[in-house]
């Protein structure tokens, strides 16, 4: 395995640390500022917004840049806006902290996730993804539990100057273990990259994150309350029951790219499938402790795991632009995040119950399954698999492999 991979999935996980870490921190935020815990979670809100324009637009203005120094200058700006946060006098303050460090999420795993696919043979370009995407997920397991402890002994400032510490580890190792890459296409402009949206299945793998990833975070953003108001855990018990959903994420991630190597298409149908069955079976035995354990578990696994494939997708049929449709696909990412978070709100205000952003999940994932089906059907009627080993693509679809390099 290329050094330079653990590298970048340092640096993914600083950046997961960022996003994440927050969400139990958010009454000592709070507390500090003086605003109320739903004004602190605009600091929620206004990061995943700036993730959405960072990989859009910062990426777009940066196609035809070198790679390499490129990403170093993506997690000084992370550094830069995670001190920011960590100095921040105000409330106001704040909020121009984590969206000076949102624009570098998006654009950080856009572009890491096309060099990563150029760090190893094109048979294992989705498991070079879930490589660096091994940090986000470990972020979930290990960051976000240990950074909310020490935000509550400590104070919430110190974790924001331990992440940033955390970006300087990783400019040291991209520096030093992602080798010099050759320059893009310096013929491939903004045009040319903007025209992978000319491809129907750019569009719908897009569609398909936004709803795979809607569905997971419609249930995932209350858990809290899931846990504590329907199946009868201790406050005291959540975090360790998140760690459990953590571990999910990492061996889902780490299996769902090792099979979206074989088959991309047939790995998501079965991801996408099976997570729409546990997260309806989960709304089901939401009461039940050992259910929901389960569930938890598998909810994780099944989520993440269509993570690397996904975002393969999306960048094999970018065809020679890649780079602004992979960023693009980590604002789907987000949306689909602050989809499922506001529909299970939604929900919730209405009425109907702790169980209801779980159900609501099962129908966007379902749909986002549904869109799927679809577009597997366009690519090989019912012939095999997408991309696989040895499988070829339908000439129509101005597909080439994803980790030829890009010169």
């Amino acid at each position: 395995m290329p050094l330079g991979l653990l590298a970048l999935a340092l640096g993914a996980f600083g950046i997961g640390l960022t996003e994440f870490v927050i969400m139990g921190l958010l009454p000592d935020v709070a507390s500090d500022f003086g605003v109320s815990e739903a004004a602190a979670g605009w600091l929620i809100s206004g990061y995943a917004l700036g993730v959405v324009v960072g990989a859009l637009f910062l990426t777009a203005a940066t196609t035809r840049l070198p790679r390499k120094p490129l990403l170093l200058a993506l997690v000084v700006l992370f550094i830069i806006g995670n001190v920011i946060t960590a100095l921040a006098p105000d409330y106001a303050t704040a909020m121009v902290g984590r969206i000076v460090s949102a624009l570098s999420h998006g654009a950080f795993f856009g572009i890491g996730s096309v060099v990563a696919v150029n760090l190893v043979p094109a048979e294992k370009k989705a498991g070079a993804i879930a490589i660096m995407f091994t940090g986000l997920t470990a972020a979930n397991v290990f960051g976000v539990p240990f950074g909310t402890f020490l935000g509550q002994q400590t104070g919430w400032r110190s974790t924001f100057w331990v992440i940033s510490a955390i970006g300087v580890v990783a400019f040291a190792g991209i520096a030093a273990l992602v080798p010099k890459l050759p320059r893009p296409d310096q013929s491939i402009r903004l045009r040319s990259e903007l025209g992978a949206f000319g491809s129907v299945q750019v569009w719908l793998s897009l569609v398909v994150t936004v709803l795979a990833f809607g569905g997971v975070f419609g249930a995932f953003t209350y858990i809290a309350y899931t846990l504590t108001e329907v199946s009868g855990f201790s406050a005291l018990a959540v975090p360790w029951l998140l760690v459990l959903f953590g571990v999910g994420l990492v061996i889902g991630n780490w299996l769902g790219g090792r099979l979206a190597d074989r088959s991309i298409d047939r790995t998501l149908l079965l991801f996408i499938g099976a997570l729409t069955v546990v997260l309806a079976a989960f709304a089901l035995v939401a009461e039940s402790s050992v259910g929901t354990i389960v569930a938890l578990f598998l909810m994780g696994g099944f989520g993440f795991g269509t993570v690397p494939g996904l975002q393969s997708r999306v960048m094999t049929y970018a065809g020679d632009a890649p780079t602004l449709a992979s960023g693009a696909n980590i604002g789907a990412f987000n949306v689909g995040n602050a989809l499922g978070a506001w529909i299970g709100g939604l929900a919730i205000s209405a009425g109907l119950g702790y169980t209801s952003p779980i159900w609501i999940g099962a129908l966007l994932t379902a749909t986002g399954l549904a869109v799927m089906i679809v577009a597997a059907a366009r690519v090989g009627h019912g012939a095999g698999p997408l991309v696989g080993h040895g499988a070829q693509e339908p000439a129509d679809q101005r597909v080439e492999a994803v980790a030829a390099p890009t010169r």
